[in-house]
């Protein structure tokens, strides 16, 4: 192999690979720029330890992801970088640069479960509370709002909503979510509310003409989700909420609290129009991190009162109190 090294270097073969990326495999300019990014990198690591990347080790290879996290990089971008460099690698071995894949068996690094964050019942009430209801907007932010957290929508699913998709005797919507599939989305009392008022004392002001959207900006047209997240974030930050609060927020604050509440994971499978019960499950982790914050802190109040009162039964034995 270092006879083959000798007559085209691994820059010149990265070279090759990203020119055949865009040509063939008609990435985006990103994507070459983020593959050039995370391969010289490796090749400068390479260079500078004086190590030849077309005789690489997987033990070698191993050494220099320990360095990646001993730097401090998060775990998501040491497993692409990982998964870059080996597709670099089965890059090689067609090119016949190197005999094999010399990385074949490194596994990716374990991704860290992330789980969801989600707003406080206080937290929801305070935003909910936030759109000035004496303005058209204001009843429109305030219908949407009910809405998202009444029902797990997303946003996307949101502004795609037309008047005649919505049931108000059932309390019911039908969306078309992921992959164009179409499902029936249940809300309760408040969001159905909302919506009433909103149709009847806030749409007509908005409306220009004969517009099927359910939500409206203020040229009589549909609503886009860039519009909804601007629209959360001010009502957020008028409320004195500091978190950051974007509508899938809601969606996730819904999930958790449904499951809080002892819904069934099939049930909130289904309201979120999930395909796969694996989605819905990382709820249940938030779930029970949640409640298990709840138990340690009531414990914890327990203690506290234990030994206030211990305290203050030895004040009263002590001379020194009198």
């Amino acid at each position: 192999m270092a006879s083959i090294a000798a007559h085209k270097t691994a820059e010149a073969f990265l070279d090759a690979y990203l020119r055949e990326l865009a040509a063939v495999a008609n990435r985006s300019p990103l994507t070459i720029r983020n593959y050039r990014n995370d391969i010289g990198q490796f090749l400068a690591w390479c260079r500078e330890g004086e190590r030849e990347p077309l005789e690489m080790t997987r033990a070698l290879f191993r050494t220099y992801l320990g360095e990646l996290r001993e730097r401090g990089i998060v775990a998501a971008s040491v497993t692409r970088r990982t998964s870059t460099i080996h597709a670099f690698y089965r890059y090689l071995q067609q090119e016949n640069a190197t005999e094999r894949d010399l990385l074949f068996g490194v596994a990716l690094p374990k991704r860290p479960k992330r789980l969801p964050k989600v707003l406080d019942h206080g937290v929801i009430a305070a935003l909910l509370a936030a759109p000035d209801r004496t303005t058209p907007q204001g009843l429109r932010d305030r219908a949407m709002f009910e809405l998202l957290y009444g029902s797990g929508l997303r946003v996307s699913e949101l502004v795609g909503l037309d008047v005649g998709s919505v049931d108000f005797d059932e309390a019911a919507a039908i969306v078309r979510g992921k992959g164009s599939k179409e499902r029936l989305v249940l809300f309760g009392e408040p969001a159905l509310a909302a919506l009433e008022v909103y149709l009847r004392e806030g749409r007509p002001f908005l409306a220009k003409g004969a517009e099927a959207a359910l939500f409206l900006n203020r040229l009589g047209t549909r609503l886009t989700a860039r519009s909804v997240q601007t629209a959360i974030r001010q009502h957020a930050l008028a409320a004195g909420i500091a978190q950051d609060v974007h509508p899938h927020l809601l969606r996730h604050s819904f999930a958790t609290h449904l499951l809080d509440g002892g819904a069934g994971l099939r049930t909130v499978q289904d309201l979120l129009g999930h395909s796969s019960p694996n989605t819905t499950q990382i709820y249940t982790h938030v779930s029970q991190a949640r409640q298990a914050e709840v138990s340690e802190a009531a414990w914890t109040k327990i203690a506290e009162d234990a030994l206030g009162g211990g305290r203050r039964r030895a004040r009263r034995s002590d001379p020194r109190s009198a």
